[in-house]
């Protein structure tokens, strides 16, 4: 076999994306050389921030090019090795082009070891939405026992760690998801306290209903009107994690709203935007610990999968609608060279 298969972006779209963003296209495999790798995708994640990089416009990463793959990161196994570093069969993480193969140099990958945990985790919860979970909650939250921690998108990937590792720090949490069943699964599933269904309640009165005390963390992973109605509950000397703002992020227009500046003054608060890579130096520290307490059990998580290569742009869209539970991965291809651990 000597072709196959990329996802390009097509145009860039304005407001919601769709279907015809993408174009799937054929592609001849590469051959490595040396000190190079040839990889066979097996996990690919979509995450919300892609959104952000289908725009021609500078941030903190890079925008898609059209007419080229876009990219993100990957489980993949190695086909056929030039490296010294790694052999034929070993499974590793990398941010790698959407394709079924690629070829990588040595230097941008590392090795994981599939007997410790689900290969799928390195891409959620022991990933870069775990890290994003732990330094956001952590470092800017800085949750002390007994506080109250408020989370948005408390069901998704980021959300629903940022809940149980309030709960490990003796915190109440109280987490906003978009169905009955998220609620029910962050309650019943993670220990949060209290979970509001912001499609079907008033999130400022079930707020003040959940949290009678006040807000004391609010980790962001929405923004708009979720985002107002938890910061104008804020307690004396609160902190904000902005994480994500995903309500506006296929908007048209700017996004308006009410001005935080007098709420910030009046309660002192800490209100600071990251990104993941802020922590790269630690994410040695923020794997470690999070190994530790899945291994306790003290923390759990779901993964919403899709098969499928071509099913990449679909299971890209459904984020915009809410249709994954923790995090959204797509299956591209089972080992054919790696050998997995059973399960």
């Amino acid at each position: 076999m000597s072709k196959q298969r990329q996802i390009h972006l097509a145009k860039r779209p304005e407001g919601m994306p769709s279907m015809e963003h993408f174009n799937i296209v054929e592609a001849d495999i590469p051959s490595p050389k040396d000190g190079e790798v040839l990889l066979r995708a097996l996990y690919l994640t979509v995450d919300p921030y892609m959104r952000g990089r289908m725009r021609d416009a500078k941030s903190y990463v890079a925008p898609f090019q059209i007419n080229e793959p876009l990219n993100g990161g990957v489980v993949a196994e190695v086909a056929e090795s030039k490296s010294s570093q790694f052999n034929q069969g070993d499974v590793v993480i990398g941010h790698l082009n959407w394709e079924e193969y690629s070829v990588v140099n040595e230097k941008h990958l590392r090795k994981i070891d599939p007997s410790i945990a689900p290969i799928t985790t390195h891409l959620g919860i022991l990933g870069m939405p775990g890290q994003t979970a732990y330094f956001g909650l952590l470092d800017i939250g800085q949750p002390k026992e007994g506080e109250t921690v408020v989370v948005s998108g408390a069901a998704g990937a980021v959300g629903s760690v940022v809940g149980q590792i309030a709960k490990i720090k003796g915190c109440r949490v109280v987490g906003i998801a978009g169905s009955d069943d998220k609620i029910d699964y962050i309650k019943n599933e993670l220990g949060f306290d209290e979970g509001i269904n912001y499609k079907t309640q008033d999130v400022y009165k079930a707020l003040k209903e959940a949290c009678p005390d006040g807000i004391d963390v609010y980790y962001e992973n929405v923004g708009g009107e979720i985002g107002d109605a938890a910061i104008s509950l804020l307690n004396k000397f609160a902190r904000i994690p902005v994480c994500g703002a995903i309500s506006s992020y296929n908007k048209k227009e700017a996004d308006l709203g009410p001005r935080v500046q007098t709420k910030l003054i009046q309660s002192s608060a800490l209100m600071k935007g990251f990104v993941v890579g802020d922590y790269s130096d630690r994410f040695n520290e923020g794997a470690e610990q999070l190994g530790k307490w899945l291994q306790e059990g003290k923390l759990k998580y779901e993964e919403t999968i899709v098969e499928g290569f071509e099913n990449v742009p679909g299971a890209f869209l459904g984020l915009f609608e809410g249709t994954n539970l923790g995090k959204q991965l797509v299956k591209v291809a089972d080992p054919e060279y790696a050998t997995l651990p059973n399960r």
